[in-house]
């Protein structure tokens, strides 16, 4: 298969996922662009407020990984025992730990 072909089915099948699910992966790409950029930056510039880098960083990895966790439990196809509420429930709850862990450590 040509690497054209491959992209092709790809975007016709992602045509075909849920809303929900896009808007999730819209923000995951964002969240690890972030923590892309942010490592660039820290390389090309310095390291000199060592913590606000770390935070941010955290921040970014941080919601993308929690991302990665809701968008697994919200996916129709894998069938959890959790309802759709309670996995954004739990996503909202880790992601408020998450920040307060970040803002702290900021000082």
């Amino acid at each position: 298969m040509s690497l054209l072909a491959i992209a092709t089915e790809f975007v016709e099948e992602y045509e075909k996922t849920a809303q929900r699910l896009k808007v999730i992966d819209a923000f995951l790409v964002t969240a690890v662009l972030t923590a892309v950029v942010q490592f660039v930056y820290c390389m090309l510039v310095g390291t000199f407020p060592f913590n606000s880098f770390l935070a941010g960083f955290f921040s970014a990895v941080g919601s993308a990984i929690l991302l990665v966790c809701l968008r697994i439990q919200v996916t129709p196809s894998n069938n959890y025992a959790i309802s759709v509420e309670r996995a954004y429930a739990d996503f909202v709850l880790c992601n408020v730990i998450l920040h307060l862990v970040v803002v702290n450590f900021l000082g």
